[in-house]
């Protein structure tokens, strides 16, 4: 079976479609040469996976650039050694890599842009367990026993770990809470929802990040319910460097006023 990875959004088919329903979605696009089309093995010919320290964990990312460019964390918690988020492709040097580090004991992913080649990631180590939110079942493209699907708004991994359904730009747009790591204070991975600007001093929420649909009041205010209570210093955006070292909490609170009171005016 031929399986084909969209050149936009980095998501693999189980064949190769006459479309991209994720990119033809309107959160995302179709490039201005219209849909396009990759392989793992041709991916793997023209780029390789950058692994390096991303502000005191492990990142992994492709080099060069591809689709959204979201780049994977390695976390080692007290839930297991958790992989959060995912992409395209998949290498043995990194497989081995992360071997060496302990392994992966699960996949958790934010949201199905993010999808990329899940299973395949899963495969390579283990046939691992992928953990995605309900509300997102729909966007899954290559269905697996790996998938495994959680419900409600919070979904507890251990002591120290939380997946929290933060919705807004997906129903189940999911972001992790690791309360005691990886620096003092603890940290918010966020992936999407909220979104680290460029500033890095801020979040900021939006439906479509690419065509500037602004996110609606009320899932804004239904994000800020579902985070409050949670401590972090620290909020891990979606890619290299885009991260709020220390007062991660004071800013994520700040933006939602900030957001709230500039949508209403």
């Amino acid at each position: 079976m031929t399986m084909s990875i969209c050149e936009t959004c980095g998501t693999q088919y189980p064949d190769t479609p006459s479309h991209c329903p994720v990119c033809e979605d309107e959160r995302q696009y179709v490039g201005a040469n219209g849909q396009t089309w990759t392989t793992h093995e041709a991916l793997k010919s023209t780029h390789a996976l950058r692994l390096d320290d991303e502000a005191g964990v492990l990142g992994i990312g492709l080099a060069p650039d591809f689709a959204i460019n979201q780049r994977a964390l390695y976390l080692p918690t007290d839930a297991g050694n958790i992989l959060w988020e995912c992409l395209s492709l998949v290498t043995d040097e990194a497989v081995e890599a992360l071997q060496a580090r302990g392994g992966v004991d699960l996949i958790a992913i934010s949201h199905p842009h993010f999808y990329a080649s899940m299973l395949e990631w899963s495969e390579a180590l283990g046939n691992v367990p992928i953990l995605l939110h309900e509300a997102d079942r729909d966007w899954v493209r290559r269905p697996s026993p790996n998938v495994q699907f959680w419900r409600g708004d919070s979904y507890r991994l251990s002591d120290a770990v939380t997946l929290i359904r933060s919705g807004g730009h997906f129903p189940g747009s999911t972001v992790l809470h690791w309360k005691d790591g990886p620096r003092p204070g603890g940290a918010l991975f966020s992936g999407d929802a909220p979104h680290v600007v460029s500033n890095r001093r801020h979040v900021s929420f939006m439906r479509s990040y690419p065509n500037f649909t602004p996110m609606p009041p009320d899932a804004v205010r239904g994000m800020q319910t579902r985070l409050a209570g949670y401590a972090f210093e620290d909020v891990y955006g979606f890619t290299w460097g885009r991260n709020i070292i220390g007062g991660g909490r004071a800013a994520v609170d700040a933006s939602f006023e900030l957001y709230l009171s500039a949508i209403a005016a």
